[in-house]
């Protein structure tokens, strides 16, 4: 297939249409202020928010390969994307029902909406992304796979750059002052006392999503329609079809520990950014504004890692840069949580601003490994495998990137609430990078061999 510079713009601007669900929502925004803010108890909101990225973990696991396979047999994904962008849209709108929670009373019911909220915009935009990926290898030759996965994500960091900016220079105003980063009132009277500002991160992330996903369906071209059956016997075949596919992996060992390896080393990033918000909340008492700075420098730094991770992937190949970036990845963690708001690697004391730009310079260093990780991953999948089974690969794929992603979260949540420590809690996702960068070692040792 020959596709025009037009569909391949189109498919990169997936990635900055969907990127403020992470930024906004999932790490910078949202999720510090539900767990400081409007829970009012830092340990309870984490663990509350480690169980709903859990149970979206459970959901995708389960659905994503099955899904993947269906599509396979129709052919066609833009369907499937279409009606998981309503559920991202339908959840990031009913986050501006999150206002903060009033001191006593029963407030279950305000938890769970935020909560459910959260995870089907989770779920919409995961499940989006199943689909969009299967159309990379549709797009480019084999030989620059690397540098459009690259471009998507350097796109998609962009984008969210740009949203923490509207949202900080004109939307979320500091409660003390009233006025926003740039010094001025929040547009459309936004009130910081009921954070309104920090709410319409869910109208917002809607719609851009709405915008700036449309040329994916007005200019990438979408596979052929293959068969056309009912949904229950594709979902038949597709379960069939499925668990060959899951045979076959088991029966290919370079493939199958692979995967084995991206589901465990998967586990500690999605952690990583579930949580590295409200950590920092935690230790210095950010506020919205400072953790927006934060992320702003993430994501610049996630930029250059990502366009300089796509063309070392062609140059080295996606097995090189996913081991490098696992081992910055491990480094770091265990260097952010060394740094207390009156000390650096545990021991050494310095100044509370010392140890803040300590705190911004490692976040700096896992923003730029973030980004090659994630791109050399979905790259290396489009190596190995054949069109026909690409969009149940990416399922599966999808699949063991969440059949235990709640378990990271999970992990986190409850270690938090037995030891009623941000910190230990935290320090658990340091063990699926660890074990995730083990497995793959493997994983390249047999490919060598085969």
């Amino acid at each position: 297939m020959t596709v025009s510079r037009r569909g391949i713009f189109g498919w990169l601007m997936f990635d900055w249409a969907t990127q403020p669900v992470f930024t906004l929502i999932t790490t910078f925004i949202f999720a510090p202020y539900f767990a400081g803010r409007f829970m009012e108890d830092g340990v309870a909101g984490q663990a509350y928010w480690g169980y709903a990225t859990a149970t979206a973990g459970i959901l995708i696991a389960v659905l994503s390969p099955l899904l993947g396979s269906i599509a396979d047999i129709t052919g066609r994904r833009k369907p499937w994307i279409a009606s998981f962008s309503v559920l991202l849209m339908v959840g990031a709108l009913l986050l501006w029902f999150s206002e903060p929670l009033a001191p006593g009373g029963s407030h279950t019911a305000a938890i769970l909406l935020v909560l459910g909220a959260y995870v089907l915009v989770t779920i919409g935009a995961e499940f989006s992304t199943v689909f969009t990926n299967a159309m990379m290898p549709d797009l480019v030759p084999p030989e620059r796979l690397g540098r459009l996965s690259g471009t998507g994500w350097a796109i998609g960091y962009a984008g969210g750059l740009v949203s923490l900016v509207i949202m900080l220079g004109f939307l979320v105003a500091s409660p003390e002052s009233g006025k926003t980063l740039l010094g001025m009132e929040p547009l459309f009277g936004l009130d910081p006392v009921t954070a309104e500002g920090t709410r319409a991160t869910g109208p917002l992330t809607a719609l851009w999503y709405l915008v700036f996903v449309l040329p994916l369906f007005l200019f990438t071209p979408d596979s052929a329609k293959r068969q056309s059956i009912s949904f229950a016997k594709a979902a038949r075949q597709g379960v069939s079809d499925l668990i060959t596919r899951v045979k076959h992996a088991r029966q290919d060992r370079p493939l199958f520990l692979y995967l084995l390896a991206h589901m465990l080393y998967v586990d500690g990033l999605i952690a990583l950014f579930a949580f590295g918000g409200i950590y920092a909340q935690s230790v210095f008492g950010w506020d919205t504004t400072k953790l927006g700075i934060f992320g702003i420098f993430l994501t610049i730094t996630g930029v250059v890692g990502a366009l300089i991770g796509g063309r070392l992937n062609d140059r080295l190949g996606s097995i090189a840069v996913i081991k490098g970036s696992i081992i910055l990845l491990i480094l770091s963690s265990i260097a952010i949580l060394s740094v207390e708001k009156s000390a650096i690697l545990f021991v050494v004391p310095v100044s509370t601003s010392i140890a803040e730009l300590s705190y911004y310079l490692i976040g700096g260093v896992i923003g730029a490994a973030a980004g090659p990780l994630q791109s050399a991953s979905r790259t290396y999948l489009a190596e190995i495998t054949q069109p026909h089974e690409r969009t149940g690969a990416y399922g599966l794929y999808a699949m063991v990137g969440k059949v235990t992603s709640f378990a990271g979260p999970l992990a986190v949540g409850l270690l938090t609430f037995i030891s009623q420590s941000q910190r230990i809690g935290i320090s658990a996702l340091i063990v699926f990078l660890v074990a995730g960068l083990i497995v793959l070692s493997f994983a390249a040792k047999s490919a060598r061999q085969t």
